[in-house]
């Protein structure tokens, strides 16, 4: 009889039994924001693995996209009284037209010259928002955003968006995990792995490439949107290119190409400066240099140590029981 639980799928359910009790025995509202950013970093952190971390291509504009998709959905909502449910579909939308522009340089850019291309993206995304400040409000950003509402039932506490915000990171995750092993993810690995060998197997290179970047920019529109709802307020002092990093910091501690490692990293990487705030102005010189030592000692991610300790555990297991088995023969 199969197990309900087998081994790859213990490390997920305990993530979320954990999830699910935190805000329960943490009563420091502050602590319940921090989990909230950790859902919905999470979200983002989920599209840029399709195209950094399987596909290979470097994505500096992480930041800006979040932005797009977070004016979208408080401009609509402010400025056009539109429900927030229908300003984030267009927020998701816009998302989609921005993954499918930046999906064209990447046909013919690599390497340093695809991450500067991000990297102007996103800056010019943060210029224009500050600029604008008819539309956007500039440095002053936009107040008064409103949160969602399911059935007349206001999400109006930071502990009742939690667990709304955690039922769409499950969601999403889920939905991660199937791509990441479909057919989808292999071509996306091709590409990272061995994209000369790809139109000899009557694979379009093209389509492939455009397609991880609209779903990374899918999934971090939709995270702009869900994390502006959430402050109900945004400025475009927030999207700078060191968000787009810490983005990419947190694919790396987690994991790349490993959608439960995307949970950990982000976890780890909003965790640490609550960890290190006693260094005071020192804290990013610490946080960046253990960035470097786990991108040296665990190019995997840290995850891949718990791995490695619980693949050592279960070989001695095993040769414990091979050995007893042996002995009663």
């Amino acid at each position: 009889m199969k197990r309900l639980i087998d081994r790859k799928n213990l490390a997920p359910v305990m993530i979320l039994m954990l999830a699910i009790l935190l805000p329960v025995f943490i009563s420091n509202n502050y602590y319940v924001v921090i989990f909230n950013q950790i859902l919905i970093y999470s979200i983002i952190v989920f599209g840029l693995n399709f195209i950094t971390g399987l596909t290979g291509q470097t994505n500096l504009g992480t930041a800006g996209i979040m932005a797009l998709g977070g004016y979208v959905s408080a401009i609509l909502c402010t400025k056009f009284g539109w429900s927030p449910w229908l300003s984030t579909l267009l927020a998701v939308f816009a998302g989609y037209f921005i993954g499918v522009l930046l999906g064209y340089p990447s046909l013919k850019l690599k390497g340093v010259y695809l991450a500067l291309t991000t990297l102007a993206f996103n800056e010019v995304v943060r210029l224009l928002s500050t600029n604008l400040t008819g539309l956007t409000g500039g440095t002053q950003g936009i107040k008064n955003i409103p949160r969602y509402s399911l059935f007349g039932f206001e999400l109006d506490t930071n502990r009742k968006y939690y667990y709304f915000v955690l039922v769409i990171a499950v969601l999403m995750f889920l939905v991660s995990v199937r791509i990441v092993h479909s057919k989808w993810g292999r071509e996306f690995k091709a590409v990272r792995d061995n994209i000369d060998a790809l139109p000899s197997l009557g694979l379009d290179v093209k389509k492939i490439k455009i397609r991880a970047f609209t779903l990374a920019a899918v999934y971090g529109a939709f995270g702009g949107a869900l994390y502006v709802h959430f402050n109900m307020y945004m400025n475009s002092s927030t999207y700078t290119v060191d968000l787009s990093i810490k983005m990419l910091i947190m694919l790396l501690f987690g994991g790349i190409g490993n959608v439960v490692g995307n949970v950990f990293g982000t976890a780890v990487v909003i965790f640490l400066p609550e960890a290190l705030r006693f260094l005071g102005d020192y804290y990013q010189v610490v946080f960046y240099a253990i960035a470097l030592g786990c991108s040296l000692f665990f190019p995997n991610g840290i995850i891949s140590m718990f791995q490695g300790i619980g693949r050592f555990f279960r070989n001695r297991v095993q040769k414990k029981q091979a050995e007893g088995g042996a002995q009663h023969e």
